[in-house]
C-alpha cells in the first residue's frame, strides 16, 4: 500500500473515531468532563520534567532550522509556562458548562413551548504551528464544550505536543470518557492536513492558528467550514488627550511584553497635535526597549534613528521588536488608517477624552476594540474564558476570543400537546 493511501486511511480512521467520541461527549455530564480535566492538569504537573525534555528537543531542532526569535518564544516551555498550562486547565474545569443552557424560551399563542438549547458543534479540527500550549487549550476547551477534537500541531512542537497530549488522554481514560475525544494526528506528513480538510463526513469545523500561508491554504482547500484566525495587525492610537505616562506604559507593554503573540501592537498612530509633546517620549521609551522604529516622513524628520516606513510596513504583522509609526489627523485619521490597513483583530485608543474614546470604540470595525488598555489583553484567559482556541477575525458564528460558548451551536426543542397547524 502506498504512502498516500496510508495517510488517507489513517485520517479516515481518526475522523470516524472522533465522530463516535463526539456522540458520547454530547451526552456526558459536566462532572465527568471536569474530572477528566482535573486529572489531566495533575498529569501535566507530574510529567513536567518529561515535557521539558521533549520541549528541549523541539527547541534544538527549531534553532538548527534558524526559526525566528518570535517563533522560538512561542515554542519555548519552562516550569512557569507548564504550570500555567495546568492551571488554565483547572480554570476551564471551574467554568460553567454551556451545554444544555436554555438561551431563549417562549410559549406561542397555540400553546407550543419553544426553547433554544446550546449543543456542541460536534468534531473540531484544529491546525496550529509552533505553540505547544495550544494542544492543551484546544483539546480542553473542545472537551468541556462537549466536542471531540482532532489536533494537528506543527513539526516545530511535535515532541512537546505529544507529551502534553498523552496527559490529556490519561485524564480521559481515568474519567471514563473515550480516549479518542482528543486526538493528535501522529504524523507530520503535510498530506495529513489535506486529508483533514476533506473530512466533511466527520469534521464539523476547522480552526487554523498560524501564519498567512497556513490560513490561506486552509481557506482555499477546506471542504469543512473554517473559523479563521487571521493576521494580528493591531493598532495603538495615541489621542491628543492622552495621559503621557499612560501612553508610554501602554505602548511599551502592547509592543514589547511579548512581541511574538497576535495581540502585540504592530502600528502606532499618533495625533498630529501631540507630536511635540508626546512623540519623542514614547518613541524614546520604545527605542530603549530595543524596538526598531519605522515611521512616516514626520517621524523620520523629528526622531533620530527612525527608519522610513514603506507602504508594506502598514500591512505587516512583524511579531518582532519592530513597530511602524504614523502621524494622523485626530481620531478620524486613526479610524481611516485602521479601516484601510487593519486585520480586524485588536485596536486600542489611549485618551482621557470620553467622546473620542466612544467614537473609536463604536466606529473601529475590529473583533476587539479597547480604551486605555494594552492590546496584549487580547486573550481568552484575560477575558475570563479560561483559555481560547483562537481569536476569530471573521463575523460568522464567533468573533474575538473563541472560548466555550463560541464552540457551541444550538437547536430548538418544541414541546406540544397535540397541536396541528391549520
Amino acid at each position: 500500500m502506498d504512502k498516500e493511501n496510508d495517510i488517507k486511511i489513517l485520517m479516515q480512521r481518526i475522523g470516524d473515531n472522533a465522530k463516535r467520541a463526539s456522540k458520547v461527549l454530547a451526552l456526558s455530564s459536566s462532572k465527568q468532563k471536569n474530572n477528566a480535566l482535573i486529572i489531566a492538569a495533575k498529569e501535566i504537573r507530574i510529567a513536567h520534567l518529561a515535557i521539558l525534555e521533549a520541549n528541549q528537543k523541539d527547541m534544538e531542532i527549531a534553532k538548527a532550522r534558524d526559526l525566528a526569535g518570535a517563533m522560538l518564544d512561542r515554542l519555548m516551555l519552562d516550569e512557569e509556562r507548564i504550570e500555567s498550562i495546568a492551571k488554565s486547565i483547572e480554570d476551564i474545569a471551574k467554568l460553567e458548562d454551556p451545554i444544555g443552557d436554555i438561551t431563549e424560551k417562549n410559549i406561542r399563542p397555540n400553546g407550543l413551548e419553544i426553547s433554544r438549547i446550546r449543543v456542541p458543534l460536534g468534531v473540531i479540527g484544529v491546525i496550529f504551528e509552533s505553540r505547544p500550549n495550544v494542544t492543551a487549550d484546544a483539546g480542553v476547551l473542545c472537551l468541556k464544550s462537549g466536542n471531540a477534537s482532532i489536533l494537528r500541531c506543527g513539526s516545530e512542537s511535535a515532541h512537546s505536543s505529544r507529551m502534553i497530549h498523552s496527559c490529556l488522554v490519561k485524564g480521559l481514560k481515568q474519567a471514563g470518557l473515550p480516549e479518542h475525544s482528543i486526538q493528535l494526528i501522529p504524523t507530520q506528513d503535510r498530506s495529513a492536513v489535506g486529508e483533514l480538510l476533506s473530512l466533511a463526513e466527520y469534521v464539523d469545523i476547522i480552526v487554523p492558528r498560524g501564519g498567512k500561508s497556513l490560513i490561506a491554504r486552509v481557506q482555499n482547500d477546506s471542504r469543512v467550514p473554517v473559523m479563521a484566525h487571521l493576521d494580528g495587525i493591531c493598532h495603538l492610537y495615541i489621542d491628543r488627550d492622552a495621559d503621557i505616562q499612560k501612553a508610554i506604559d501602554i505602548t511599551i507593554n502592547a509592543k514589547l511584553r511579548r512581541t511574538g503573540i497576535c495581540g502585540s501592537a504592530e502600528t502606532l498612530l499618533i495625533d498630529e497635535n501631540i507630536v511635540d509633546s508626546h512623540m519623542d517620549k514614547i518613541l524614546t521609551a520604545l527605542k530603549k526597549g530595543g524596538c526598531e522604529i519605522r515611521g512616516d516622513q514626520t517621524v523620520t524628520t523629528y526622531f533620530a534613528g527612525a527608519i522610513e516606513a514603506t507602504e508594506e510596513d502598514w500591512k505587516t504583522e512583524y511579531l518582532d521588536a519592530i513597530i511602524s509609526v504614523r502621524i494622523v489627523a485626530g481620531v478620524d485619521g486613526a479610524i481611516d488608517h485602521i479601516s484601510k490597513y487593519g486585520s480586524q483583530h485588536t485596536d486600542s485608543i489611549i485618551t482621557e477624552n470620553a467622546k473620542n474614546a466612544e467614537k473609536f470604540l463604536n466606529e473601529v470595525d475590529s473583533a476587539i476594540v479597547m480604551h486605555n488598555a494594552s492590546t496584549q489583553y487580547a486573550d481568552g484567559g484575560e477575558f475570563g474564558m479560561g483559555a481560547e482556541i483562537g481569536i476569530s477575525t471573521g463575523k460568522m458564528h464567533a468573533r474575538g476570543p473563541v472560548g466555550l460558548k463560541e464552540l457551541t451551536s444550538y437547536k430548538y426543542q418544541v414541546r406540544g400537546n397535540g397541536q396541528t397547524r391549520p
